[in-house]
């Protein structure tokens, strides 16, 4: 389950961060063309106003003509121009191409609605042609104008970004949680690994113990001396020879050998040093 959880929330995350990157796009993109004279790499994107083109756009769609020279149009093209009709002077117009003609001494276009199929009022001189349409993206006209809007800025702009910025904040206090619940685990591990150290330690002090005690009570008890018997004087040992003199010398230089006690006690000595040092 928590796995399903964290890939959806992966591809929200990626969703929220290509329309956004989208969005903005798209609104530095029309922005900086519509209603202005600049194009990008020779497109220009329009706002369709009217239904005089149904059968091609329609109204709200954005339309995205290419500047091409007017000499190569022909009858049955669209061609993007602005109207030199007094009642609409100066606007723009995407209409077909009827014919060719010749208008105050300058070649010109013959356009017409398709919806009505009647001829515009007044031709089209190639001075004032922008461009040959090449494609439409249905609804992205109105789309822009919301965009413009205050409620299109906070619901397409501002409320994806801070919904982004949200996800990060959560998936990065995540992080830090389960660094934590990481740290706390291994510190968790080596107090337990101390603990069983220092219960062998004792469990080795004990045993030792043990061992002294046994030792102490398994040593022959001690006898008493018994008080010397009357004898006759027994006659004087020879004196030792020169050569044996120095081998008696050696056997009374030899000490007796430590007892087993003492190195117990060394070992349970060092022991408790390594238990004060662990501390």
């Amino acid at each position: 389950m928590k796995k399903a959880l964290s890939i959806a929330g992966k591809i929200l995350t990626i969703l929220i961060a290509v329309f956004s990157v989208g969005v903005m796009i798209f609104t530095i993109v029309s922005v900086n063309t519509i209603g202005k004279d600049a194009a990008l790499f020779g497109y220009k994107p329009y706002i369709v106003t009217s239904n005089s083109m149904q059968d091609t756009f329609q109204a709200g769609d954005l339309t995205v003509s290419k500047q091409v020279d007017p000499a190569a149009l022909e009858p049955g093209d669209i061609v993007t121009f602005r109207s030199i009709d007094p009642v609409n002077y100066g606007q723009v117009v995407t209409h077909k191409i009827k014919s060719i003609t010749t208008y105050e001494g300058e070649p010109a276009f013959v356009t017409y609605g398709t919806t009505t199929g009647v001829e515009d009022a007044y031709p089209v001189p190639f001075s004032q042609v922008l461009g040959q349409y090449q494609f439409r993206l249905p609804g992205m006209g109105n789309f822009f104008y919301f965009l413009k809007s205050t409620a299109g800025y906070v619901t397409v702009i501002l409320l994806p970004f801070l919904l982004l910025i949200i996800l990060q904040a959560v998936k990065f206090f995540k992080l830090v949680g389960q660094y934590k619940e990481e740290q706390r685990a291994e510190l968790n591990t080596e107090r337990a690994q101390l603990q069983a150290e220092r219960e062998e330690t004792e469990r080795m002090k004990q045993e030792l113990e043990r061992l002294r005690a046994q030792l102490g009570e398994n040593a022959p008890p001690k006898t008493e001396p018994e008080a010397p018997k009357t004898e006759p004087e027994a006659p004087k040992p020879q004196e030792a020879s020169p050569q044996e003199k120095p081998k008696a010398e050696t056997q009374t230089a030899q000490e007796p050998s430590q007892p087993e006690e003492e190195s117990i006690d060394d070992i349970i000595r060092w022991i408790n040093e390594m238990e004060r040092d662990g501390q």
